[in-house]
């Protein structure tokens, strides 16, 4: 692919490399950010009052998580906890490293995303389920899960795409990836050609991401 796409640009091979360190950038990032975020966001909504498992305190504290997570710029986030990066992966420069931050950053923004997925939920659809005797474990599982995830989708959509930006503020820190290469190259040694390179492979990138997010969504929402 890489070959293939040297014959399309002379910068070729570090296009490519850097589209490729994004990926894993924004791939690994994802993946951690709804592992984190999803029973984060479920708890969020459930112990609210008048839900299925209230619970003020505990409220309080995810909501607190996802609050404090959310409002802190990431490129503040990303300094901030470069010893706790350093401690778990080792080192705070590569991309590997940049995951680290990236997925700080999407854990609560991915846990408000199905906390707000759950809330649109008809609260009859759950009076219902209570009426025909559902444990609240079957409740999440069965009936708001379920019902939520085509806004879900479109949450790990955003969450991505958002990704995908962060990404490109961490390699103008040393993170690698296209922003990297759009610092190094394109600003830093005034290559114009390869900055508008990088652009038009982020544009193309976020748009393949929304695409298939809109198409997977679909498939799962229950008024088509």
């Amino acid at each position: 692919m890489a070959e293939l796409y040297e014959l399309i640009s002379p910068n070729g091979q570090l296009i490519w490399s850097g589209l490729v360190e994004t990926l894993y950038m924004v791939g690994l990032s994802l993946l951690f950010g709804v592992l984190g975020g999803f029973p984060i966001g479920v708890m969020t909504t459930i112990t609210r009052q008048k839900h299925i498992l209230p619970n003020k305190f505990l409220n309080l504290i995810f909501e607190g998580i996802i609050n404090l997570g959310r409002s802190i710029p990431f490129i503040i986030l990303m300094v901030a906890i470069i010893p706790f990066t350093r401690w778990v992966v080792g080192t705070s420069i590569g991309t590997t490293a940049a995951v680290v931050p990236l997925s700080v950053a999407a854990i609560p923004f991915m846990a408000r995303v199905v906390d707000n997925a759950l809330l649109e939920i008809d609260p009859g659809v759950i009076e219902a389920a209570k009426s025909m005797g559902a444990s609240k474990l079957q409740i999440v599982l069965m009936v708001l899960l379920p019902e939520a995830l085509s806004t879900v989708v479109l949450g790990i959509t955003l969450t991505g795409i958002s990704l995908v930006g962060y990404s490109a503020m961490a390699g103008a820190v040393g993170g690698g990836g296209l922003g990297d290469i759009a610092v190094r190259y394109g600003y830093q040694r005034f290559q114009l050609g390869i900055m508008i390179e990088t652009i038009v492979i982020l544009v193309i990138l976020v748009q393949i991401i929304q695409f298939t997010g809109n198409r997977i969504a679909n498939i799962f929402d229950h008024k088509n």
